[in-house]
């Protein structure tokens, strides 16, 4: 095993809990059940990791073997790092029959031309995402396995999740993806996250909607009741929060966002719509929220009634648009890009 598998392996190792060893290396099925059974999950990691580069040494493992084992645990843990959500777009006719054996050897074709060391790892989970790992050399390096980037596509639909993207293999990896999926262009979905299930959730709208059940304004339902002294009104203004913050944000369990970015490209401005000052400049600021799962806090602070209704097409954003990154600008007052 070579300093770079052995470099891998060890940051691979150190990152998984000592009670969940056992269980991914089952999972990497490159090691006998004897050859499991004699390692001691229980040890110090420094410790287990000479034990284990001694395992595969005996079955002359080497880098290959260890980048799937990498593979195996973004798989199992997918929040690591900020992924970042595209959108293909301009489907030609025969994208939705595109298999995953086509998507693998077009995908897999195109790269191996434009680059002549590069090192393409794929497999196919049972919800249907294509995973992809991609370690970058040109024609003169090898492929760096140390800083490799990951793709999770969801075949038959339009959407794309990156981690660790450098901007200078993007034509590379877009003109891939065209072949393979069969569109002609892709755009930034304005979404990134530590949770790939949650930026998934949003974009595919794979959480519990709510939509509003009768004929009036989230205005009217937020109203103060008229009777505040009866049991009943408060009952029924409460649950008028509730169905206001679920249509927002969703209801039970929501997609784990950290955070949401609102930068503001604004003039200040009077009464009178005119400007604050000669120049006309623009006001430049950002504005972040950020919670350990913000569309929860989002929800529970509409629902108990800490922030007044309705809520602002500025936070509805988020689901109804599946973004969490925003440019406020003065093209058209109050739109949001």
């Amino acid at each position: 095993m070579d300093g770079q598998a052995k470099t891998i392996l060890q940051r691979i190792i150190r990152k998984i809990p000592n009670k969940k060893l056992e269980v991914t290396l089952k999972s990497w099925d490159r090691l006998s059940t004897e050859q499991l059974e004699s390692l001691d999950c229980t040890q110090p990691k420094w410790l287990f990791l000479e034990n284990l580069i001694s395992r595969c040494g005996e079955k002359r493992l080497g880098l290959k073997a260890v980048t799937k084992l990498e593979m195996v645990y973004y798989i199992d843990n997918p929040n690591q790092g900020t992924w970042q959500a595209f959108q293909l777009m301009e489907a030609e006719d025969d994208a939705v029959s595109v298999s995953f054996t086509q998507f693998r050897e077009r995908f897999k074709a195109n790269l191996e031309e434009d680059f002549r060391h590069i090192s393409i790892r794929m497999k196919k989970l049972e919800d249907g995402a294509i995973w992809i790992r991609i370690a970058w050399g040109d024609n003169f390096r090898k492929p760096n396995h140390l800083k490799p980037t990951y793709v999770v596509h969801y075949l038959q639909t339009p959407y794309v999740f990156f981690l660790n993207f450098m901007s200078k293999h993007k034509p590379f990896l877009y003109e891939a993806l065209f072949r393979a999926t069969r569109h002609t262009s892709i755009k930034e979905a304005h979404l990134s996250g530590r949770s790939l299930t949650a930026l998934r959730d949003l974009v595919m709208r794979q959480y519990q909607q709510v939509f509003p059940t009768k004929d009036r304004t989230l205005k009217e339902r937020n109203g103060t009741p008229l009777h505040p002294n009866i049991e009943k009104e408060h009952a029924e203004y409460a649950e008028r929060r509730h169905q206001m913050a679920c249509e927002a944000f969703g209801d039970g369990i929501l997609p784990k966002l950290e955070r949401a970015v609102y930068k503001l490209e604004t003039r200040y401005r009077g009464n009178s719509s005119n400007t604050l000052n000669d120049k006309d400049e623009l006001f430049r600021g950002v504005v972040k929220f950020s919670s350990s799962n913000l569309l929860q806090s989002f929800h529970h602070c509409v629902a108990t009634g800490i922030v007044e209704g309705p809520v602002t097409p500025l936070l509805s954003s988020i689901t109804q648009k599946g973004k969490n990154y925003f440019v406020i600008t003065d093209k058209v007052p109050g739109a949001t890009h």
